[in-house]
């Protein structure tokens, strides 16, 4: 069976990557998201006017609500109005658990957004200690507002940059069978009569839906420039950066009052200490964003270091497995899912140990350590399929990486793990079976990739202790490099 392997926007639009990296595109997937965010201060720290200008929009618009909630203006309808958005699934970016669809921003972001705008926001286009505002703000002061949902609500506050971005690549490089005129709702807004309006683009259409394209040069994988859990870990240095020496000292003194004594405080202590410490002296905010403005140009280039290696992981090397593995039986359909995903565990086995396949797991020459990569791996190849392929399925009593299914009857779950996963063996012991009862399916199969010797030292020890060792559901998947005949790399 030879399929045409179409994973990819430049695949399935027939354009070249030269092309996209021509318009400064990152070539998505359009089978799954790819864990990527836009980062606002990106946007504020470009040397791009056109960027500056946005993050200047986005700032505007803040000031917008921040006045009108001063002025108590904001009713429920204008509450959903105004902060509720929809999540842009068409750029195919973030943390969405099965294709592209993601949660958008509800009732918890925009309740939070509105209780801190006066709060947070107060010195909006004022700033005394930072050069100037940030969004990010709101993540670092509120605890369920995270990178996704900062991305999702900068996405949307640029929409229609990114709209006329991809039709003038839309113009210029697809063909007509593959574009079309589309309206598109809330696409910019409106500041006199206040409200958000829809806007006509001829863009790319796939899938009864148009897409979108993103530039590389806004992008960050992991977390955004300013960001709690980067607070959190640089706290110790944030009141050393203050100039006025008894407000310093009144920090740390308190911050010290606050963990328990004489006893080494929990990692649970601490993070209440900390966020006692912020709320009692909210300026450690404006100082740790000051930080990272000095060191801006750090962010540049961590966000390209991180993006180039996104897109040779995710582009170039997934793709380059997905060839090899077309030139097997893996694309050929079984009778059961059980038959379907041990064949297709098998094959991708074989291809991994015996043709080269190795390589895809390796970047700069370290194996890859996020089990997420691989779950994205499995999904880009695992396409061609009449079964339904539902990633990080969550039955009630947790989430099994893959349920394969076709109808209520005919279900198989798998587990991908890595070799160096802590918590392998209580995962081993338990995991597989209870996700089994509660999807109701009748197979189960573990996938565990393994990039050392020692690795596999590790596993076949705790297979051994819990007698399992050489069970006919646990495959193990040698990516070695140093076992490997050499050939051609991905």
């Amino acid at each position: 069976m030879d399929l045409d392997i179409a994973l990819y926007f430049s695949d399935v639009f027939e354009v070249s990557e030269d092309d996209l990296n021509q318009h400064g595109a990152f070539n998505i997937s359009l089978i799954t998201d790819l864990p990527l965010f836009i980062d606002p201060f990106l946007l504020f720290n470009s040397d791009k006017n056109e960027y500056r200008e946005l993050h200047d929009g986005i700032i505007k618009y803040l000031r917008f609500l921040k006045n009108k909630s001063e002025a108590g203006e904001i009713t429920p309808g204008l509450l959903k109005s105004w902060y509720f958005f929809g999540e842009i699934k068409q750029n195919w970016l973030g943390f969405s658990k099965t294709s592209n669809h993601g949660r958008g921003l509800g009732n918890t972001f925009a309740r939070s957004l509105d209780n801190n705008l006066v709060i947070v926001f107060n010195n909006f286009g004022n700033e005394k200690i930072t050069k100037g505002s940030h969004l990010e703000k709101l993540c670092l002061i509120s605890s369920g507002i995270g990178r996704d949902m900062i991305s999702d609500f900068t996405t949307n506050l640029i929409k229609d940059y990114l709209l006329k971005y991809t039709e003038s690549f839309a113009k210029k490089h697809i063909k007509d069978s593959k574009k079309c005129p589309m309206a598109v709702n809330k696409a910019y807004f409106d500041y006199t009569f206040e409200r958000w309006m829809p806007r006509r683009y001829i863009l790319p259409f796939f899938d009864g839906d148009f897409v979108l394209l993103t530039p590389k040069d806004i992008l960050t994988k992991d977390d955004t420039w300013i960001s709690h859990t980067d607070m959190v870990n640089s706290f110790n240095e944030i009141p050393n950066a203050i100039e006025n020496l008894q407000l310093r000292e009144q920090i740390n003194n308190y911050f010290t009052r606050m963990l328990p004594r004489p006893t080494e405080p929990t990692n649970e202590e601490y993070m209440q200490a900390l966020q006692a410490t912020i709320n009692r002296y909210p300026a450690l905010i404006d100082y740790y964003i000051k930080q990272k403005e000095e060191n801006g140009d750090q962010a540049i280039e961590s966000s390209l270091l991180k993006v180039g290696i996104s897109d040779q992981l995710y582009i170039k090397k997934f793709g380059y497995l997905a060839n090899l593995l077309n030139q097997t039986a893996f694309y050929q359909i079984p009778g059961t899912t059980k038959e379907e995903t041990k064949d297709k565990i098998e094959f991708f086995k074989d291809v991994i140990e015996n043709k080269g396949g190795h390589h895809i797991f390796y970047v700069n020459g370290e194996p890859i350590r996020k089990e997420r990569d691989v779950h994205i791996l499995f999904r880009l190849t695992w396409h061609y399929t009449p079964s339904d392929v539902s990633r990080e399925v969550d039955d009630g009593r947790g989430p099994a990486d893959y349920k394969i299914s076709r109808g209520s009857t005919d279900k198989t779950l798998v587990e991908f793990k890595l070799a160096g996963n802590t918590q392998l063996k209580r995962n081993l012991q338990k995991q597989l079976e209870i996700y089994k009862k509660a999807a109701d399916a009748e197979h189960g199969f573990k996938v565990i990739i393994f990039f050392s010797e020692q690795e596999l030292d590790r596993v076949n020890k705790i297979l051994n202790e819990l007698r399992i060792l050489g069970h006919p559901s646990i495959y193990l998947v040698d990516a070695r490099a140093d076992n490997k005949p050499s050939g051609s790399k991905a």
